[in-house]
């Protein structure tokens, strides 16, 4: 069972007062329930009679600025892993955020998904057939799916996740050049909350030991901005970088001879492949580990704490949406998550035999029992 639970952690949240009155289409009506004065009445009644006088009959649809009736929007999705799915958290969010925009998959939006299953050599041709499909726009997932884009098509991208001027792929998150926008990384401004939560199921925490992706600069470049902070607060790090399946064992062994206090898994297409081996290795090892998204939390993992997914995925249908209207990626500023999500599954903390303080579970915006 999912409860969600705990306060918003945003920079800022505000929210229009609550009014009585709500906008439909072109008109004003009131909440149902709520009586009408006499001029009320009136002005309903005007309406009424003005429909009818043109056909009660008459459908009335509801413009959506900037798109064409008989238009299908067609969005390509690239991924290092697999195709990403309608029911998945990322691509549940993302639909989400396009119909708030007036999109309908399926109407006036179509999708063409594209993934490498971990076989980066995979995306140069992937992204051929994304181009050769006729796609207005392509929405990547993490860096090689970035760079495949950027070095074989000139169609607007707009990226996820990524650190863009680190990587070289945007000349500055201001004006980023060329044909990419997105969503950046933060992971230097989230380590230290990442830290301070393991501090409060381990509060001996010392050591903690990082799996990324040695060979995907962009996980590179996010372990090396957790590694930093980690250690500006005094807590050494165990790097364990791996490029395949099969140096997890060598990672695992590592551990095993040296162990650390906690783990921090690097979120990309290799650790998610991977995940239910260090679950399993965290679980026989009785080891709090924090990831970066809440998925996989539901999937089985302890807790993580990253930007706020719905948040993300609502930005770039947005972003993608304006590219749509015409603007052009060059000019379209990254932008940076500002909403971040806790999440933290009991019954795991149960199996681990770790004490979860009411201080914690008060912070999370998200438990899993």
């Amino acid at each position: 069972m999912t409860t969600a639970v705990g306060p918003s952690h945003s920079q800022s949240s505000w929210q229009l007062p609550q009014s009585s009155w709500q906008l439909r289409g072109s008109s004003w009506r009131k909440r149902p329930g709520e009586k009408c004065s006499g001029s009320t009445r009136r002005l309903v009644m005007r309406r009424r009679d003005f429909l009818t006088l043109l056909g009660a009959a008459v459908a009335w649809p509801r413009p959506v600025i900037g798109q064409s009736p008989s238009k299908v929007y067609r969005v390509g999705l690239l991924s290092a892993g697999a195709p990403i799915a309608d029911n998945s958290s990322q691509g549940a969010a993302l639909i989400r955020g396009f119909t708030q925009r007036g999109y309908k998959l399926g109407r006036n939006l179509a999708f063409e998904r594209r993934g490498a299953e971990g076989q980066i050599d995979r995306l140069p041709r992937l992204v051929d057939e994304l181009a050769a499909s006729k796609v207005d726009v392509i929405v990547t997932f993490g860096y090689p799916p970035a760079l495949a884009c950027k070095q074989a098509t000139t169609l607007p991208v707009v990226v996820v996740a990524v650190d863009p001027v680190g990587t070289g792929l945007a000349e500055s998150l201001a004006r980023p050049g060329a044909n990419l926008t997105g969503i950046s990384d933060v992971s230097a401004e989230v380590t230290p909350k990442r830290m301070a939560v393991l501090k409060e199921v381990a509060p001996q925490l010392r050591r903690v030991a990082m799996l990324w992706n040695a060979n995907d600069l962009g996980m590179t470049l996010r372990y090396r901005a957790s590694e930093a902070v980690a250690e500006a607060l005094g807590i050494s790090i165990q790097p364990l970088g791996v490029r395949e399946p099969n140096d997890f064992d060598q990672a695992f062994g590592t551990m095993t001879r040296d162990m650390p206090d906690a783990i921090l898994m690097v979120t990309d297409s290799l650790t998610i492949l991977n995940r239910k081996r260090v679950f399993e290795f965290a679980a026989a090892h009785r080891l709090p580990a924090i990831y970066e998204f809440d998925f996989l939390v539901r999937d089985g993992g302890l807790m993580s704490y990253g930007p706020d997914q719905d948040e993300t995925f609502d930005r770039v249908a947005a972003l993608v949406d304006r590219i749509l209207k015409g603007a052009k990626p060059a000019e379209l500023p990254f932008e940076q998550p500002t909403r971040f999500h806790f999440a933290l599954n009991l019954t795991t903390a149960k199996s681990l035999g770790l004490a979860v303080s009411s201080r914690l579970l008060a912070q999370a915006d998200e438990v899993i029992e």
